[in-house]
């Protein structure tokens, strides 16, 4: 892909597709601005570099028409406050007065247009819609990894209308840790998987088994393979439907010598009701009436030695219910095995970020991406299609 800083951009109308997507509290104030933090450096750098910046993105889901609960103003109020410098807010993305706005703005001015999901055309990946807004610019930067893997007009169809685009420093950070994980890492690469469904990571498991040398499994999908096995796991959450797929997994491991490492002790609870006492037991020895809410101490010392001889560590899911303090020392103890080991470490996935940040571990780690499907998507080795179209009409 071409980055945005082989660009001159001084003076031109650089239209930026973010990931604004934050979640808000009632009263619309963001309460978690990781995403906007971690897009600044490009807009800072087109703001020093005399570009007329344009953002783009979508919150929420208000089913292509116009919605005040799905605003992006709250996201452009915080945006203005980490920048220290005003950022407009348009009513629309598209339009005569959007076009209006952005013809008077000057050298440095940031724009931040109306949720582009007001617009049916958005998810629809219309490309009358996408030419509207590359009408917008001189220049298209897309920097939101997160939903790279969507083919929506502002990801997609708009770099074929756009007269010059380029990849953002975001969405360039992330393309480069994964492909260093993923495709050239130092052995040995140590997946660790987790979170509560297989389904919803089978073509993941399938695919990283072609690329790494031993697998970690935990969370409540762990529960499905230790099922699959002919294990015990008393009320514990399971899919009996994916047990064959989870013996061809293993299956395919043992083929290929690639060791699944399972838990081998639980913390078990008849509820996840964080009063209710849960205990520690072996895993073969879940009693009928309880649920495994979270890895045992034994399971977080096999896993941690195994993380410890890792060259390359890539990571997506809890390893339990780490929501829940009484239930979150297993995820803890796996967060705190990546942070010490010397490997190249990344983690990648909604809850998978949450658990690091609650273990204290952020800075410890090699890079923390903020995609959730769009890093599942590349584990699953299944192209981006933001970061397909790029590399074919804009390429470096």
């Amino acid at each position: 892909m071409k980055s945005m800083k082989t660009l001159a951009v001084s003076g031109k109308r650089v239209l930026v597709r973010v990931d604004f997507n934050v979640p808000l509290d009632d009263k619309g104030n963001v309460t978690d601005d990781t995403r906007i933090r971690f897009v600044m450096p490009t807009i800072t750098w087109l703001m020093e570099n005399n570009a007329r910046v344009i953002l783009c993105s979508h919150l929420g889901r208000p089913k292509g028409k116009p919605d005040p609960a799905f605003t992006l103003a709250p996201a452009a109020k915080r945006l203005q406050e980490l920048l220290g410098k005003p950022v407009i807010m348009a009513d629309d993305c598209i339009g005569d007065k959007v076009t209006a706005m952005i013809n008077g703005m000057k050298n440095g001015d940031v724009i931040m247009l109306e949720n582009l999901r007001f617009h049916p055309g958005e998810a629809d990946n219309d490309d009358g819609f996408a030419r509207t807004l590359a009408a917008l610019c001189d220049i298209y930067i897309n920097d939101a990894f997160a939903v790279s893997h969507r083919a929506n007009a502002s990801v997609e169809a708009i770099v074929k209308h756009a007269p010059v685009c380029a990849a953002g420093l975001l969405l360039e950070k992330e393309i480069t840790a994964f492909r260093t994980a993923m495709e050239s890492p130092k052995r040995p690469l140590v997946a660790i998987v987790g979170g509560a469904k297989v389904s919803s990571k089978l073509k993941a498991l399938y695919s990283i088994l072609n690329s790494v040398d031993s697998m970690i499994i935990g969370g409540a999908m762990a529960n499905t393979f230790l099922a699959a096995k002919g294990g015990k796991v008393g009320k514990s959450k399971i899919e009996p439907d994916l047990i064959e797929d989870a013996r061809k997994i293993l299956a395919q491991a043992v083929e290929k010598k690639i060791a699944i490492y399972l838990p081998v002790d639980a913390m078990a609870a008849d509820s996840i009701d964080q009063k209710t006492p849960g205990q520690i037991v072996p895993i073969d020895s879940i009693p009928d009436q309880a649920m495994v809410l979270d890895i045992g101490p034994a399971t977080v010392s096999l896993f941690a030695g195994i993380i410890a001889g890792a060259g390359t560590v890539i990571w997506n899911g809890p390893m339990g219910i780490f929501e829940t303090p009484v239930f979150a020392a297993g995820t803890n103890g796996v967060a705190e095995a990546v942070a010490k080991t010397g490997a190249y470490t990344i983690a990648g996935g909604g809850d998978t970020v949450a658990a690091v940040e609650a273990a204290g571990v952020t800075d410890k780690l090699s890079y923390i991406s903020t995609g959730g499907g769009a890093f599942l998507s590349l584990m699953e080795g299944e192209p981006l299609p933001g970061v397909a179209v790029l590399e074919k009409q804009c390429g470096a």
